[in-house]
């Protein structure tokens, strides 16, 4: 089923290159525009600012809580019925510790508030919260994809694989421009999408 969306597109294939494109665009402009300092830190509002920013000029829900219930694979994510409390519960969890800041993280994934482009606004809304947190984020380069992609499906009944995966990638180069573009093309990369550079765009 092809999403709707703002640009008219009614090919998977264009789509997919055009959602990367506009959007890899825009995840370059929030980190120079400094704009990233807007979003919330930690909380829904804070994701949403992120999600809005990113998907904009794309689809219609950017930002907004999704209406419909969806799943990848066997694993079915929050209910639109339970939706709403999950997110409250998740903004009330603490995030002074790495193990706190990935606990609210695995259970961000798994509410799963967005149509679509939770995964690539979920991992900036992650390292914003670290380097508030613990002053460091991640070096998604260091992460590998089929690792993180079980680690983070295995995380909803054990997460000490995807807190191990992670820690092991922290890096203290919190406001490197090149680390923010080139995780920005790993984490598409996990997602399927590798046409672009975001740093060339």
């Amino acid at each position: 089923m092809i999403l709707e969306n703002k640009l008219g597109i009614d090919n998977q294939v264009e789509l997919a290159k055009a959602e990367e494109k506009l959007s890899k665009q825009k995840a370059k402009q929030l980190f120079d525009s400094g704009d990233i300092h807007k979003a919330e830190v930690g909380t829904f509002h804070g994701l949403s600012f992120i999600h809005a920013y990113l998907f904009d000029d794309i689809y219609h829900f950017a930002g907004k809580l999704r209406d419909v219930n969806i799943a990848k694979g066997d694993f079915r994510f929050a209910p639109v019925l339970y939706l709403d409390a999950a997110l409250k519960q998740i903004d009330a969890m603490p995030r002074g510790t790495f193990d706190e800041i990935i606990e609210k993280y695995v259970e961000m994934n798994v509410a799963h508030p967005f149509r679509e482009g939770n995964g690539r606004a979920t991992r900036i809304w992650l390292d914003l919260m670290l380097k508030n947190g613990i002053r460091q984020v991640v070096d998604w380069n260091l992460v590998d994809k089929a690792e993180y992609l079980s680690a983070m499906q295995r995380s909803v009944v054990k997460d000490l694989e995807i807190k191990a995966l992670l820690k092991q990638a922290l890096t203290d180069k919190v406001d490197d421009r090149a680390l923010f573009m080139k995780g920005i093309d790993v984490s598409y990369y996990y997602e399927g999408y590798s046409e672009f550079k975001t740093g060339e765009l």
